[in-house]
């Protein structure tokens, strides 16, 4: 059993050394949205080369999280979180230097396989580490502070491409590297995973190891997300996509110990719920990218007054996040689901009022300030009914499927999404051919928003007396939803 305390100096740097490497990634996917503009003038990059350099980065972090949590359990949580955390500061130290965009992409790519090694890896170094007692505040403090590195990315990556420049985006993950290796190697204990106890006390095997499965789903992702950029030109690699989705379906079905076990999906209201989460999900991933683009390109505003502007959002989902979880515990899940992402589809709609010069106190932050409360509304109780559709045993997993499941719908609406609003590749070079993409942007967003809430008021029912709930309950990234760990106590 772990026994370091949360008030020992040991348990203060574990909780350190989990939050800056957290922090790391869950920064990456906040800031870089602010800096494309400049990016793309810097490297005369088109708009499909700015959507690979959000892509490629959640394209290989969603193909690959799900594996990343099971090579934890094979090799060490800690030899496996440090090994992400490396690797993500070499490949952010690439970011950083790169002289084409081309370079950019493939090192955003290698930055998301060290995602997928970090991210689920912080909240398991905790689970394994702390003692039973204290883990529920130390997951706590880990969210909280997360969400706060989260609160703060847009506003510092403004601060940063507008001062020493975008390249310090990436930069900034060296010295947090420098820090975190150490502390973790210090003072941070090894765990692996061979077998741990789920709570009706029976053993459960860890250690998948399915890495013909990661790359088949990775590769569907791939083909499909490249044959939207491409404005639909090629289709043939649209099919061989969905020919590779087709391929891991049937190797996860047949594999004796698969990275995604399919019979998780017999449960309708899990099904359900991940439905709306592609729905949800996709919409803020199309959202928010283009946010960060109109109001630079369009309202004129710099990189820091277009971070700035978003942060209400995060603000309020970090102060209110844990209370929405609450009240859907007490009245269920299913209004929440319904009414969270109409608010949202009305603030997508009231962002059409961003125009050039406008005015932030009456167009923007309206929009943003609904978009918030509709985000606290509904985040923590979807993840919560996730949580609570599967058997207790099963819940880290089920978590996974989620996060992977909202990155997959964020990667597929920033490469389809331009393409349905008829964006050229120099679309974001000319503010009204910009403004007036975006226009017919928003309504689409909105539109796949009322679909999730629809969903959700037919299939989304109360769950049962007794399920597992979320640790993670105070939330700040409007990108994904909490991971839980697996091995819940």
């Amino acid at each position: 059993m772990p026994d370091v305390r949360l008030a020992s100096s040991q348990g203060k740097w574990i909780l350190l050394t989990t939050v800056l490497g957290s922090s790391m990634a869950m920064l990456d996917s906040t800031v870089v949205n602010v800096a494309l503009p400049r990016i793309g003038e810097d490297l005369n990059a088109s708009l499909s080369a700015l959507q690979w350099t959000v892509n490629a980065y959640m394209l290989t972090l969603a193909g690959l999280i799900l594996l990343g949590g099971s090579l934890g359990d094979q090799y060490g949580r800690r030899k496996v979180f440090v090994t992400g955390v490396v690797w993500f500061a070499a490949a952010s130290l690439l970011c950083g230097l790169a002289p084409t965009d081309a370079v950019l992409i493939g090192a955003r790519a290698l930055q998301g396989i060290g995602g997928a090694l970090l991210t689920p890896g912080s909240l398991a170094l905790i689970q394994a580490s702390f003692h039973p007692d204290d883990r529920a505040r130390a997951v706590g403090l880990w969210s909280g502070f997360g969400g706060i590195g989260a609160a703060v990315g847009p506003f510092l990556g403004g601060w940063l491409v507008d001062g020493p420049g975008w390249r310090w985006v990436f930069l900034l993950n060296v010295p947090l590297a420098l820090v975190c290796v150490p502390v973790a190697l210090r003072h941070v204990p090894e765990s692996s995973g061979g077998t741990s106890r789920s709570e009706s006390g029976g053993e459960r095997a860890h250690g998948r190891f399915d890495v013909l499965g990661a790359v088949l789903g990775a590769l569907a992702l791939g083909l499909v997300t490249y044959a939207l950029i491409e404005a639909g030109t090629l289709a043939l690699l649209a099919v061989a996509g969905v020919a590779a989705g087709v391929a891991f379906v049937y190797v996860e079905k047949h594999r004796p110990d698969p990275m995604l076990p399919l019979d998780i999906f017999a449960s309708r209201q899990f099904t359900a719920l991940n439905i709306v989460t592609l729905c949800v999900y996709g919409a803020f991933g199309g959202y928010f990218f283009l946010t960060a683009l109109q109001l630079q390109v369009v309202a004129g505003y710099s990189a820091l007054a277009a971070g700035t502007a978003l942060l209400p959002t995060t603000a309020l989902m970090l102060l209110f996040s844990a209370r929405s979880g609450a009240l859907a515990d007490t009245i269920g899940p299913r209004i929440p689901l319904t009414v969270g992402p109409l608010l949202c589809a009305a603030a997508m709609l009231l962002m059409l009022r961003v125009g050039e010069h406008a005015n932030y106190l009456t167009d923007v932050l309206p929009a943003v300030l609904v978009m918030g409360v509709g985000m606290v509304t509904l985040v923590a109780p979807l993840t919560a009914s996730v949580l609570a559709s599967v058997d207790t045993a099963r819940a880290g997993i089920a978590s996974g499927i989620n996060n992977a499941a909202a990155r997959a719908a964020s990667l597929i609406a920033v490469a389809g999404l331009p393409l349905l609003a008829g964006m050229g590749p120099e679309a974001y070079r000319s503010a009204a051919a910009f403004d007036a993409a975006f226009r017919r942007a928003m309504p689409i967003c909105a539109g796949v928003l009322v679909v999730g809430a629809a969903l959700a008021f037919a299939l989304v029912r109360r769950p049962a007396p007794g399920c597992v709930r979320p640790e993670c309950r105070r939330h700040g990234n409007v990108t994904t939803p909490p991971i839980e760990a697996e091995g819940r106590p």
